[in-house]
């Protein structure tokens, strides 16, 4: 598939499972509080965007350096707490990133819902661009949108791979 360099406005998002890849690599005190949410607030508006084009919205990122397994460190559940606040809405947190629980919870994503994927680097894969993990990633969605430019530079799964599965990418704001 050959994909054109686009903004969000040029792709329909209208009731299409939209995955945003973002930059929620936060920093976290000793208590696993966010110190500083700039990068979610950064995304607030690509995220609102597709919420108002009636997305189901799957939002994934990294945070820190788990080494490919699952860490309670790094886990992205202190940015749902925020993302609610900030969105005034609920949204969902998936156990994982890929896998059968995940298709679950993106199967009963009603438009506007808004659902955050568990850390992207608990699977090694992630890093390694691999194929198999870009493709179960893709399946989750019918559009990708990327929205980590701090993180874009990196051939990994979630940024370079998941592009070949897709029906649709563009650029968030």
């Amino acid at each position: 598939m050959k994909l054109h360099k686009r903004t969000m406005e040029e792709v329909d998002l209208r009731n299409k499972r939209v995955i945003i890849r973002a930059d929620f690599n936060v920093p976290l005190d000793d208590a696993l509080q966010i110190t500083d949410d700039t990068r979610i607030r950064s995304t607030l508006p690509t995220i609102n965007r597709a919420v108002d084009e009636g997305a189901k919205v799957i939002l994934c990122s990294h945070l820190g350096r788990p080494n490919g397994k699952p860490d309670p460190r790094y886990s992205l559940a202190p940015v749902v707490k925020r993302l609610q606040r900030f969105l005034g809405k609920e949204v969902g947190f998936a156990p994982d990133c890929i896998g059968p629980s995940v298709e679950k919870l993106v199967a009963a994503m009603k438009p506007g819902d808004v659902l955050l994927l568990e850390n992207l680097r608990f699977h090694r894969e992630e890093e390694e661009n691999d194929e198999a993990f870009s493709k179960a990633l893709a399946s989750l969605g019918d559009v990708y949108i990327n929205d980590a430019f701090g993180a874009a530079h990196r051939s990994h799964a979630s940024i370079v791979g998941i592009t070949k599965f897709v029906k649709a990418a563009a650029a968030g704001y």
